[in-house]
C-alpha cells in the first residue's frame, strides 16, 4: 500500500474540512495500516463518540481506492492521540474479564454487540494471547447486534460451574457496568 500517497490523500483532507492536525505517521499492524495522528484540538477531530472520525477514515478508505485503482477499499485505522488504542484496550480488557465467567461457569458468554473491526480485535486477542488458550470464539447475530461469543473450547474442564449444566440465558444480556464498552465507535 503506497504510504505516502495515503499521507498526502489524509493531508489534504484534513485540512479540507479544517480539522487541526501537527503530524502523522503511519505503521503496519496485523493486516492493516494504522495512521496515527497528532492534533492540539483531538476532540475535534474525533468528534462525538468518534464519528468525525469514522467519517474520516470512511472517505480516506474510498478515495485511496478510487487513486490506487484498487477493487476493494484498504484497511486502514485512524488513530487521534491514541483514541482508538483505548478503544481496543477496553475490548481486550472486557473478553479477558468475561473469559474468567466462562471458566468458573463453563457457559459461553457474549460481549455487547460491536463493529466489525472490534469484533476483529477480540477474536485475534483471545487467539493470540497465552493466557485464554482454553478458550475460543465465534460472532453471532446480525448488523447492529452482531456479537463476539466466548466460550470453552471442547475437552477443556470447567473450574466451577452450574451444578444443571444449563447454559445461562439470554447469550446476549443488556451491558453490566463493568463492560464500559457502551461509546465503541469503528
Amino acid at each position: 500500500m503506497n504510504q505516502t500517497l495515503i499521507k498526502e490523500i489524509l493531508e489534504g483532507l484534513l485540512t479540507r474540512l479544517n480539522l487541526p492536525f501537527d503530524s502523522i505517521s503511519m505503521s503496519e499492524g496485523d493486516g492493516f495500516q494504522r495512521i496515527d495522528i497528532v492534533s492540539s484540538i483531538p476532540s475535534k477531530l474525533i468528534g462525538w463518540h468518534g464519528e468525525t472520525l469514522n467519517s474520516v477514515q470512511h472517505l480516506l478508505k474510498a478515495i485511496v481506492r478510487s487513486k490506487d485503482g484498487a477493487e476493494a477499499s484498504p484497511f486502514l485505522v485512524l488513530d487521534v492521540d491514541g483514541y482508538r488504542r483505548d478503544q481496543e484496550e477496553k475490548v481486550r480488557k472486557a473478553a479477558e474479564r468475561k473469559a474468567e465467567f466462562v471458566r468458573k461457569t463453563g457457559n459461553r458468554v457474549a460481549l455487547q454487540p460491536m463493529s466489525p473491526y472490534f469484533r476483529r480485535v477480540v477474536h485475534l486477542h483471545v487467539a493470540s494471547h497465552p493466557d485464554l488458550q482454553d478458550l475460543t470464539t465465534m460472532s453471532t447475530g446480525q448488523g447492529d447486534y452482531r456479537q463476539v461469543v466466548l466460550q470453552l473450547k471442547e475437552g477443556v474442564a470447567v473450574t466451577g460451574g452450574r451444578p444443571d449444566g444449563e447454559e445461562l440465558s439470554p447469550v446476549m444480556a443488556a451491558p453490566s457496568e463493568d463492560d464500559d464498552l457502551g461509546n465503541l465507535d469503528v
